[in-house]
């Protein structure tokens, strides 16, 4: 039983919907207001009764298989068909319809099509696309619906807005396609001939000769040349003229079209207005300047008779011998040589040198090899020396002399790639240290002890007077960084003063600075090796010159220095003590300064390491520890017996160094390395009791030490280790350096 109609009985239509909107009911067609009302669905997008609505996709593709979209899944892949369709032309007389031939493309993706028209010429008709690519709908009365991939074959017709196209044919990829989706596909149809089109094929037919002109092909010459030049340079010698002068051209010979230009070399203040040519890029002709031919008369080709009237209708037999034929000569690679002359319109031109490419060329296809220039110019006279005003006085030599270079002074440059490569790096200073002192009769002068520092960087000089006690002088700097003169020079004179370079410093030098003379007596570590590391730009550190200068002794000389090491090594170990192989060397007259002398005892002296003291290394670290109030010693040992899962007191000395580290042990890693490594036995553990003991400050307490002697244990143990100083000298090595075996047995 049905519910009555009252109020409370009936369904809510609109319970849960959400969308009142009305539709618009008119829209623009082409510009011209139309009223689509009847297309346009119902409040809220509802369908009004009867409406159908058109589908939003066509039925292929479907998706069936896989799930990726049809817009994945068919990207970039288009159906193409050959098809034409019939124009009527009602304003011509020559046609009455034309056949348009054009490309319908499916795209599989959307089911969008596009139809384009290939452009002919003079066609006088807008071609290109036709149809922008969008879905198409099906003709009246199934206009709701839009074509798809079925609506095409070969040999069927389609209307797209009320124009009907057959089509006659597709690629291959569209017939494949086809055939797997089950297509039967019809044969291939002929596209009818536009016959406005085959007239005008005709007529082009007509006017082109039986006998087509003698090809000739320079497209190779092009292709294999192109922007390859050949550059010459030339003399020509216009003095026999009025007001004329030598002058110098560049002859640029172009290999792709065998032409030729010629610039000229206009120098600054000759006179002569620079043309941006002398001669225009042309064959050049070698009959120059040739007499002048009528209209016609050089031509390509040649005409041995003429039957029938002139003009249309006559006809011409061709002389392939070209007899009578006018020839004219052009300048080629071939007649370009140097030293020849070559004729530029009347211009005797000579050809004096090329450049490396040209060389290459005729090297290579000619097989010239004598490419001798010519020298068509006398050489320029030598600079007058430019003689310079002494000097002022005021400020530098350098600034001075730069401002009688020119009228803006400017300031002097400084040689600023050396400053790179010489100035300090990280650890590596670049400067050179010696210990000097006074040569003076004074005797608290005698005492003084400088340092004097050479920079590389700017070859300045610093010296620096340490303070001593009790010696009644005041130390500090002697001279500030600045670059020295050697003495015996003048002051006011026009030529540059000489200064000391890196090469003037040695062990045993004597030099001057402020009118007063030093000696250097003795040079750090980092002099030493940075002269052994650079003994080409230093000789009296190369130990191949010193060997060299040891080898020229006379033979009276060489019975002393046996007799005299027969004396100092009784035993016939072939070691003697430093100071005795220096007075050796000093008393033997070999002409070898001090610096020689102390580099041949570090090439051969025996050095031996000296033992550290472990109590001094401990009493080091607990100053350290203490310094920076180190406490967790109960904690590390509680890591350490952590460690040592079999509790024998001992752990590998890795692990224990990893502890430290954990802990944050304020001591320089190559001490704490050196403390572990005197706590290890021969198995490699450690003893981290005897280990935590030593260093512990509270508990065990060392001896204070003196600040001189932290600081020297310091800067032995930053960087690299501190060598010995020279003790003995094998002097066995070094006789068989400079005598041979043969000589060392001798004064064995």
């Amino acid at each position: 039983m049905a519910l009555p109609m009252l109020p409370g009985n009936s369904f809510n239509k609109t319970l849960g919907k959400e969308k009142f909107h009305k539709s618009q009911h008119f829209d623009y067609s082409n510009g011209v207001p139309l009223m689509v009302g009847a297309k346009k669905p119902g409040i809220g997008g509802e369908l009004i009764l009867g409406q159908k609505t058109w589908p939003q996709n066509s039925l292929f593709p479907k998706g069936e298989g896989r799930d990726a979209p049809s817009w994945v899944a068919f990207d970039k892949q288009v159906l193409c068909f050959d098809a034409y369709f019939q124009e009527a032309v009602t304003q011509s007389r020559e046609e009455t319809n034309r056949i348009r031939k054009c490309k319908i493309y499916f795209y599989l993706e959307d089911d969008t099509i596009q139809v384009v028209e290939p452009e002919l010429k003079n066609s006088g008709i807008p071609q290109g696309t036709l149809i922008r690519r969008h879905r198409i709908p099906l003709p009246a009365p199934s206009d709701e619906q839009f074509y798809n991939l079925h609506h095409f074959n070969i040999n069927q017709e389609v209307v797209f807005y009320s124009r009907t196209f057959t089509i006659t044919d597709c690629d291959t990829f569209t017939r494949n396609f086809l055939r797997k989706m089950g297509v039967r596909i019809n044969p291939p149809a002929a596209a009818p001939e536009d016959p406005y089109t085959k007239l005008r094929q005709e007529l082009e037919d007509s006017m082109k000769p039986l006998r087509p002109y003698e090809r000739q092909d320079t497209l190779k010459q092009f292709l294999d040349h192109d922007r390859d030049v050949l550059r010459f340079y030339c003399y020509w010698d216009d003095t026999q003229s009025m007001f004329g002068d030598p002058r110098e051209l560049i002859l640029h010979y172009f290999l792709a079209d065998d032409t030729v230009e010629i610039r000229e070399l206009v120098y600054p203040n000759s006179g002569r207005d620079a043309a941006p040519k002398f001669l225009n890029r042309s064959k050049l002709p070698k009959q120059a300047p040739s007499p002048k031919r009528q209209p016609g008369e050089i031509t390509d080709r040649t005409v041995l008779n003429v039957f029938g009237p002139m003009g249309l209708g006559g006809r011409y037999i061709l002389d392939n011998l070209k007899t009578g034929a006018v020839q004219e000569e052009f300048y080629k690679d071939c007649d370009l040589t140097i030293g020849g002359f070559i004729n530029v319109w009347g211009r005797k031109v000579m050809i004096c040198d090329c450049d490396n490419f040209t060389k290459e060329y005729y090297r290579s296809k000619y097989g010239i090899e004598d490419f001798t220039p010519v020298q068509y110019k006398a050489p320029p006279p030598a600079k007058a020396a430019k003689q310079m005003p002494p000097y002022t006085g005021f400020g530098s030599e350098e600034d001075s002399l730069c401002s009688c270079q020119g009228l803006l002074p400017k300031p002097p440059q400084k040689d600023f790639k050396k400053l790179m490569e010489k100035d300090r790096h990280g650890l590596e200073s670049n400067v050179l240290r010696f210990v000097g002192k006074m040569l003076t009769d004074n005797t608290i002068d005698k005492d003084r002890t400088f340092i004097i520092s050479f920079y590389l960087s700017d070859d300045t000089i610093t010296v620096f007077e340490p303070t001593q006690r009790n010696s009644g002088v005041i130390g500090g700097k002697f001279l500030e960084r600045s670059r020295v003169k050697k003495p015996g020079q003048e002051l006011f004179k026009s030529e540059m003063s000489e200064y000391y370079k890196a090469q003037d410093l040695y062990v045993g030098a004597k030099i001057i600075i402020s009118n007063q003379p030093f000696q250097l007596v003795d040079a750090d570590d980092y002099a030493f090796n940075y002269m052994e590391q650079h003994a080409e730009e230093f000789p009296r550190a190369n130990i191949g010159t010193i060997l060299s200068k040891l080898r020229s002794i006379s033979e009276d000389k060489q019975k002393e220095i046996k007799r005299f090491l027969a004396q100092s090594d009784p035993g016939n170990t072939g070691l003697i003590p430093y100071e005795s192989f220096r007075s050796l060397l000093a008393d033997t007259g070999c002409q070898l300064s001090e610096h020689e002398i102390m580099m041949l005892g570090r090439t051969y002296s025996v050095r031996e390491q000296p033992e550290l003291n472990v109590g001094f290394m401990l009493a080091v670290a607990q100053d350290h520890l203490r310094k920076k109030h180190f406490e967790s010693f109960s904690d590390m040992l509680r890591a350490f017996t952590h460690e040592d899962r079999d509790r024998t007191g001992h752990i590998s000395t890795k692990e224990a160094r990893i502890i430290c580290k954990a802990f944050r042990l304020p001591l320089a890693d190559d001490l704490l390395r050196a403390l572990l490594q005197k706590f290890e036995n021969e198995s490699g553990n450690m003893d981290y009791n005897a280990f935590l003991s030593g260093i512990n400050w509270r508990e065990n307490p060392s001896l204070p030490l003196l600040p001189d002697e932290t600081l020297k244990f310091d800067v032995d143990w930053n960087g690299e280790a501190v060598r010995p100083a020279v003790i003995t000298v094998n002097y066995s090595l070094l006789l068989d350096d400079v005598f041979g075996s043969v000589g060392n047995s001798n004064f064995s």
